[in-house]
């Protein structure tokens, strides 16, 4: 995926957030979120390595590796944040005080099931905190490619790899849409400028809704 498609999908997923809300990033394209947050809105970031009030990136030369986020990359804490062990970070996940979750996947389907840990024979990392996220988050939102670097559907009618949850899903931003999850299915949003309903749906799996209210994704 391009940098510019990357960035019109934290933006779009930016504007999701509201003032107030806590919100975890998983690790890879949903930390570029924080750098896209709407102007007036203030939100608190969580990890789930113990972490609560996130800031920036550190300047160059500036990282202190003892403050790092999931994905071990270095961060900064804003004032008046708080460290703390992983038993109190998961009780706040588990505990339904993380307003949303925003995190990437392999396979998404109608039914809301989420596929983003692993590919059987290869060697990858385990789900992490992925599991506790997205069953524990008030709202959860899959930010991700549209298909696979060959072409290949990543919204499916039912996964077809292991699940890190079932039916949890509420909205999948991609580059080429904006699709709400509901008990009815899928429902269309949200498209790219350029792109017509059937071109989205060509490359989409899954029976796809319109919209009565369908706009282009700004």
């Amino acid at each position: 995926m391009s940098n510019a498609d990357q960035i019109e999908i934290v933006k779009r997923v930016a504007k999701e957030l509201r003032d107030g809300d806590v919100v975890n990033l998983g690790i890879g394209m949903p930390t570029l979120v924080a750098n896209y947050i709407p102007e007036g809105i203030k939100v608190i970031f969580q990890s789930e390595n113990g972490f609560l009030g996130l800031g920036s990136r550190p300047e160059s030369g500036k990282e202190d590796m003892n403050i790092v986020d999931a994905g071990g990359k270095p961060v900064t804490i804003n004032p008046g944040g708080a460290f703390f062990d992983s038993s109190f970070s998961f009780a706040m996940i588990r505990g339904g005080h993380v307003d949303k979750t925003v995190l990437g996947a392999l396979q998404v389907d109608q039914e809301g099931n989420l596929a983003n840990w692993m590919i059987p024979g290869k060697m990858v990392p385990g789900m992490g905190g992925a599991m506790d996220l997205v069953v524990g988050a008030k709202k959860v939102i899959v930010a991700m490619e549209h298909t696979t670097k060959d072409g290949q559907p990543k919204i499916l009618k039912k996964c077809k790899l292991p699940l890190t949850a079932s039916q949890q899903v509420n909205l999948i931003i991609t580059n080429k849409a904006v699709i709400k999850v509901t008990a009815e299915g899928l429902l269309l949003q949200e498209i790219a400028s350029g792109l017509t309903v059937e071109e989205v749906q060509q490359v989409t799996e899954a029976e796809l809704t319109v919209s009565k209210n369908l706009k282009v994704m700004e």
